[in-house]
């Protein structure tokens, strides 16, 4: 809160004191200088600057009180009242426009399961400035603070089996800014196009060919990323999500780890493996997949978040990348910032060094897979015909419809129905037929939540003919 308002007074006008300062403020907040729920100063603050009585600024705040233009709460202060309307944020990775508030919101990336560990990550914080010589009173590394890279290159050798150094680790303003680094690094080394997975995250998309790059789509199934399609294009590079693909939660198999670490070889390029929500998985089936990287950490570039786990408020994420490029997304990002805030570098190395993240994750894994089990129930239930694809993992999963469904009439019926819930349409760079789909963010929901949306999805149906499912 700034220590004074800049108002304009005039004692040569005729225009009082108390009417010359109720008339710019609210002009201002007409202008939207002054924006919803900013704090004014203290009337006493105010008059002091001013050098009038602090009668004339406390008549003037009552009047635009009682007008609404400012509120008064107890232990508050005076601030502009929230009257106007607040427009969407829209992160561009999301590709999410403003929607009707709904009853059930079953968007992938829309929530996390359950928010950042509050009391852990305070105790995080509080641990990180007790140190004896705290970070903060100088610019943060531009590579990470070297706290967090060495945890991070202990935490992710021992739960995902990267093979890194700490000084192999670049700690980056979230997997956005890791895309946008990498984007810009590659045509340094020949490199003008993208692979990426079809389908996928229509942002990333977006994001990839906006940063100057041609996108090449490549076809997953039920196996991860087609190999044989990826080597039939001219791309050198390929960004996939081969732990849970998204969207479809295909697993890469051991022999197309294999043939795509062959193809980089071949061509000479690099895989950017999206390692999204990392160490989140909770399938007892099957075994847990470790990481892409391990397999050739001179061609794969590994990066991660925090965003999943944790929060996606925090923007923190991380890539490791051997020695030539890590130089050259340094010296890019060295053009844009100065690095990454110390102070939440700091506390997430102690949350990692201390034990508080196992905990945590531990406990998710347990949230997430009651919530998996209840998504399994009620697709069972109220969608005759349709099936969950993919392991128990991560945030979201898909459901499969009868071929037959109308997927844009399922959605539409959902929707007027309080759901709002996206079709696999939505991530495909090229519409495919007979595949209808939802895909569904579900740990985010009470269970019973779970249950109540897929009723409602599952009242939008039209009545099955004999013999098949969803229409």
């Amino acid at each position: 809160m700034a220590l004074h308002l800049s108002v304009p007074v005039s004692r040569n006008s005729g225009e009082s004191l108390t009417s010359q300062i109720q008339r710019f403020i609210k002009q201002e907040i007409q202008r939207g200088t002054l924006h919803p729920g900013t704090r004014l100063p203290p009337s006493r603050w105010l008059a002091a600057d001013l050098k009038v009585s602090r009668s004339v600024v406390v008549e003037a705040y009552a009047q635009l009180t009682a007008e609404g233009y400012l509120e008064a709460a107890r232990g508050a202060g005076t601030r502009v009242r929230g009257h106007l309307s607040r427009e969407a944020v829209v992160p561009v990775l999301l590709d999410e426009g403003p929607v009707p508030p709904m009853r059930w919101d079953l968007r992938p990336g829309s929530h996390n399961a359950t928010g950042l560990p509050r009391r852990e990550w305070l105790t995080a914080y509080q641990r990180a400035l007790s140190t004896p010589h705290p970070r903060g009173t100088t610019y943060p590394y531009l590579a990470g603070e070297p706290e967090l890279r060495g945890e991070l290159a202990r935490h992710l050798g021992r739960l995902r089996g990267v093979s890194a150094t700490p000084t192999g680790v670049l700690v980056v303003s979230g997997f956005a800014q890791a895309l946008a680094l990498l984007c810009a690094a590659l045509p340094s080394t020949g490199i003008t196009e993208l692979a990426v997975e079809d389908p996928c995250h229509p942002g990333q998309r977006r994001f990839v060919r906006d940063s100057g790059l041609r996108v090449v789509p490549v076809p997953v199934d039920d196996e991860g990323i087609d190999v044989d399609a990826l080597a039939a294009t001219s791309a050198r590079a390929v960004l996939v999500t081969p732990a849970h693909q998204f969207p479809t939660g295909a697993v890469l198999s051991a022999a197309r780890r294999e043939a795509l670490v062959r193809w980089a070889r071949a061509v000479d390029g690099w895989i950017v493996e999206d390692d999204y929500d990392g160490g989140l998985w909770y399938d007892d089936r099957v075994p847990r997949p470790l990481a892409l990287q391990r397999l050739d950490p001179e061609r794969v570039v590994y990066a991660g978040t925090a965003s999943k786990l944790l929060d996606p408020g925090l923007r923190l994420g991380w890539l490791t990348a051997p020695e030539d490029l890590l130089h050259r997304l340094l010296h890019v990002r060295a053009g844009h910032d100065l690095g990454t805030e110390s102070f939440t570098q700091l506390a997430l190395a102690e949350l990692l060094r201390s034990g508080l993240f196992d905990r945590y994750l531990r406990r998710l894994n347990e949230r997430c897979a009651g919530r998996r089990r209840a998504l399994d129930q009620a697709v069972r239930t109220h969608l005759p015909g349709a099936t969950v694809s993919g392991p128990a993992a991560g945030l979201h999963a898909t459901v499969r419809l009868p071929v037959h469904t109308e997927e844009a009439a399922l959605i539409a019926g959902a929707l007027r129905r309080g759901v709002l819930v996206r079709g696999g349409a939505a991530f495909g760079a090229v519409p495919r037929r007979g595949s209808p789909a939802l895909v569904v963010g579900h740990a985010h929901l009470p269970r019973s939540g779970i249950d109540e949306a897929f009723r409602e999805i599952g009242a939008a149906v039209s009545p099955p003919g004999p013999g098949s499912g969803c229409r």
